[in-house]
């Protein structure tokens, strides 16, 4: 018994000691945004809200490796999709670098005379302040440091991309920026970076004042997202950071709603009080965002919805089946203006604001349709889950306006009476259609934007039937 127990302690320890033994790599967001953090050759990646972290671990031996973060990123449930900065090949789980410009924290493990090696890197520009280093610091430059300057506040014009500073290499190539052949000394676009973050690399050659070390199997290291929060110089990083067209989809509805989104966005299931954030590329046109009620899907993501259904998956690629209440918006079109509005023309499910989050002059402020629409509903379009349209009911080019000029009809009249605001029938153009300066705001979707009051309570017999069976 006493062999046993001494054989226990002793796995114990050398369990304790091998999993401490440095290469624990601890990577937080402190940025009042989501990031989505990235790691080659070991660690993939991970969607970090405020205030999350990821541990991964790397093996003794591992050089050449990078962690970084990505910013405004949409992926579906399978990890396919985009980032606006870091993107590595459109997945969520990175196998190769990012795409610049992203700020890189960059490590070799138990290299030569047993040292690790480690730097922050701006040689392939700039997304997010970073801080990096070790968590148990040593003698000499094994000590944590930091780049958090307003390199995306004072980026030099020929450098700024959507999203960050982008580096002199990608931007303009030749030896002088990329150092492909040779020796090669710092730029003025080099210093640019230098000056705001001495400690770390802003051309290939930087070594003398960038690499650090700490002795191998000594400490575990710890990358940080904006290590200052939403202080500091960090504040004035963000409106590159965080550009326009970010739209935010959120659910105060006192029940499930299933979010949907197209051409960009794809879905995603709110409960009360929950929200999604996607963002949209600039020349976004004829998208829609709205809300489906009474699904059912599986862990694949195909089911079934009462109303806004879309070819019965989670992730939408195509338009909702009426009804359902809309928002539709273009980005970045003719004039440099972002045009938007609130349209019942497929009818109505769901009482719905829309509006962008920082208002400007003229049409540019929130609307809403939150009417007793389903509790008045004419019988012809009373359907389950809501009040439909006139055009999918009874069809006509006085309905549908399909060919040539049309008016409103007793019909549209019924929807525009209770929002006026809205879209009511296709041609409704001049009281329906709001703009926004591009580049100026985000956009924000609200569903029952008033909660359980107001006359969304009488909207609830129609939006929430009885009767859905669930098979297991």
């Amino acid at each position: 018994m006493s062999h046993l127990t001494t054989c226990l302690v002793f796995f114990l320890l050398a369990f304790v000691t091998y999993t401490y033994a440095s290469g624990v790599f601890e990577v937080h967001n402190n940025c009042p945004y989501t990031v989505w953090a990235a790691a080659t050759p070991v660690g993939g990646g991970r969607r970090l809200e405020r205030g999350q972290s990821w541990w991964f671990w790397a093996p003794p031996g591992t050089k050449m490796a990078r962690i970084w973060g990505r910013t405004n990123c949409n992926f579906d449930g399978a990890g396919r999709g985009w980032c606006q900065t870091g993107d590595c090949g459109g997945v969520l789980e990175c196998k190769g670098w990012g795409k610049p410009p992203n700020t890189l924290a960059e490590y070799a493990l138990n290299q030569f005379s047993n040292l690790d090696f480690w730097d922050i890197s701006v040689i392939d520009g700039f997304n997010i302040p970073m801080s990096f280093g070790p968590t148990n610091p040593g003698p000499g430059k094994c000590h944590p440091i930091q780049c958090v300057a307003n390199i995306n506040g004072e980026c030099p014009g020929s450098l700024r991309v959507p999203g960050g500073c982008n580096n002199p290499c990608t931007t303009f190539g030749g030896q002088q920026y990329c150092c492909t052949q040779g020796p090669c000394g710092p730029t003025d676009l080099s210093r640019f970076f230098k000056q705001r973050c001495p400690d770390a690399y802003s051309y290939p050659q930087d070594d003398p004042t960038s690499t650090f070390t700490c002795q191998s199997w000594t400490t575990d290291y710890k990358v940080m997202f904006c290590p200052y929060g939403s202080t500091h110089n960090e504040t004035t990083n963000f409106p590159l950071e965080i550009p326009t067209n970010t739209l935010e989809v959120h659910n105060n509805c006192p029940y499930t709603v299933w979010a949907a989104a197209v051409p960009v966005g794809g879905g995603r299931r709110l409960e009360r009080g929950q929200s999604w954030w996607f963002w949209a590329p600039p020349g976004t046109k004829m998208a829609r965002i709205w809300g489906r009620t009474n699904c059912n899907f599986d862990g694949a993501g195909r089911g079934w919805c009462q109303t806004g259904d879309c070819g019965g998956v989670l992730d939408c690629k195509g338009w909702g089946k009426p009804p359902n209440t809309l928002a539709e918006y273009a980005l970045n079109q003719f004039g440099n203006l972002d045009f938007w509005d609130i349209s019942v023309i497929d009818g109505f499910n769901i009482p719905m604001s829309f509006g962008p989050t920082k208002p400007g002059p003229g049409k540019c402020h929130p609307i809403q349709c939150t009417a007793n629409i389903n509790g008045e509903c004419p019988g012809s379009l009373r359907v389950p889950g809501g009040c439909n349209n006139p055009c999918t009911t009874f069809g006509g080019q006085q309905y549908c306006c399909n060919h040539g000029p049309c008016g409103p009809t007793e019909l549209s009249r019924f929807f525009k009476q209770r929002c006026p605001d809205a879209y009511s029938y296709p041609q409704d153009d001049p009281t329906s259609t709001f703009t926004c300066q591009s580049w100026t705001t985000d956009y924000k979707i609200m569903f029952c934007p008033y909660g359980s009051t107001h006359n969304e309570t009488t909207n609830f017999p129609l939006e929430m039937p009885t009767s859905t069976l669930e098979v297991a």
